[in-house]
């Protein structure tokens, strides 16, 4: 007993391993373990994570706006008679631009 677990006690715990669950099952059950493994270490990291974050947001307020309400369109056609002015606007606009460029 000077060494608690020695190399053939390995060997035999893989045989019995792969006789009990098969060698199909094996590398299924390595990548469930994989998965499991991973998603404890996230949990772990949140948690340990989640503190330092909820600290940090103690010390600076996020800063937060609203978005004003638009207020509500007296109707369809007043909209389409405004954006028609716009563009008539536009176009006087670009109309006068014109000439300036071709003297130049």
């Amino acid at each position: 007993m000077l060494n608690g677990l020695q190399p053939w006690h390995l060997i035999i715990l893989v045989l019995v391993v792969v006789l009990l669950f098969g060698a199909k099952r094996l590398p299924d059950a390595a990548r469930s373990i994989g998965k499991s493994m991973k998603i404890f270490k996230a949990e772990t990291k949140d948690l340990t994570g989640g503190d330092k974050a909820s600290a940090h947001e103690d010390a600076e307020p996020v800063e937060t706006r609203q978005i004003p309400a638009t207020p509500a369109p007296a109707s369809t056609d007043q909209q389409v008679a405004d954006l028609q002015r716009q563009l008539d606007e536009l176009k006087k606009q670009q109309a006068a631009d014109q000439p300036q460029k071709n003297a130049s």
